[in-house]
């Protein structure tokens, strides 16, 4: 898939759907990254200073850099753009290869997000054919819907916060539950040393920064912890109904089905139309169409659907297509409003 003819030809065929190609820089500043993605992050970059003493870094995601440009520029209208180029990014797997190089395309700033997500999917799907593949799978899934599940559920808002925040952090999204399951985060002992604590630090300066948080901030944490409790039995039934809801997985053409059948299950006050996914048909191009709740776990900034294509060509499953909405990137990013935004990303790797 390194062939520059089929570089060209899937560039081409992007623009035939009225993209406007854009350049993008290859070097951004570090705070962009770690400010939205943490400390943790920083880890996977590979950053240095300038003669300014400002820390920079090869940019390790073309759809990040691509939402600056939109901020940066103060962009308000509708664009539909695509671009190519190499990322650059860390991993612990060391099979891993450290620069990526991709075709994404994207529109950002349009109020119609279902057909914009449509024709992503429909754009992704026009690409393959520029591919030889013998079958292959198209997964879709769902991350708003999993947001409005843990809305409803019966447990504090703290955990609500914190689930939705670390879904796409498989292992430790699994011990969230483990800990939701057996009230392993209440210590009794802790609780009342912590009493003691919020007492003295009551009588403190409330703009004191201890560990990252003001001593108000802690404060206010603690009295919601406090005012917000958590019993066990209602932790392990909460942890259940998410397991079940990440298992479901089924054709297209009965997500609607299969999603409210589990709504009704446990009486959670929700409803899903089979109209509010962007394809509804089993099979297109060679590929299964799939529904999967536990899919979307990719990358932290996806907000509502999001899929992906994985091909079979010369006996070998591959990947080959990744894309998603992501509303919240570019507010996240620094913008005083929230932009609608979804986009793909083709792999040009082998």
């Amino acid at each position: 898939m390194k062939s520059k003819n089929l570089s060209e030809n899937i560039l081409r065929s992007v623009k035939s759907k009225g993209f406007k190609y854009i350049d993008l820089p290859s070097v951004i500043e570090a705070n962009h990254i770690v400010q939205r993605s943490g400390e943790n992050f920083r880890k996977f970059i590979f950053s240095f200073t300038d003669h300014n003493g400002s820390e920079l870094c090869l940019r390790p995601d073309l759809t990040i850099v691509s939402c600056l440009r939109y901020l940066e520029n103060n962009l308000k209208e509708k664009q539909k753009i695509f671009y190519s180029g190499q990322a650059y990014r860390k991993s612990q797997n060391k099979k891993d290869s450290i620069i990526r190089n991709q075709i994404g395309f994207e529109i950002l700033g349009s109020k119609d997000e279902k057909n914009d997500d449509k024709e992503i999917i429909i754009t992704s799907l026009k690409l393959l054919k520029n591919i030889k593949y013998s079958s292959g799978a198209l997964i879709i899934g769902n991350v708003e819907i999993f947001n409005l599940l843990i809305s409803k559920l019966d447990i504090p808002k703290r955990w609500k916060l914190r689930l939705s925040r670390h879904f796409w952090r498989e292992q430790y999204f699994n011990d969230l539950l483990k800990r939701l399951e057996t009230n392993s985060d209440v210590d009794p002992t802790i609780v009342e040393i912590d009493k003691k604590r919020y007492i003295k630090m009551l009588k403190e300066d409330l703009s004191i920064v201890v560990a990252g948080r003001t001593i108000d901030e802690i404060l206010k944490r603690f009295d919601q912890k406090i005012k917000d409790p958590r019993g066990a039995n209602k932790g392990k039934n909460v942890s259940k109904i998410i397991k079940d809801f990440l298992k479901i997985k089924c054709p297209i053409n009965k997500a609607a089905t299969e999603l409210n059948k589990f709504f009704k299950k446990y009486k959670i006050n929700l409803a899903v139309d089979q109209k509010y996914f962007p394809i509804s048909s089993n099979k297109v191009s060679k590929l299964n169409v799939v529904f999967s709740a536990s899919f979307g776990r990719q990358l932290e900034y996806y907000t509502g659907m999001v899929f992906k294509i994985d091909i079979k060509s010369k006996n070998s499953l591959k990947n080959i297509i990744n894309g998603g909405r992501y509303d919240g990137l570019i507010s996240d990013l620094g913008s005083k409003k929230q932009t609608p935004a979804v986009g793909a990303a083709i792999n040009l790797l082998d």
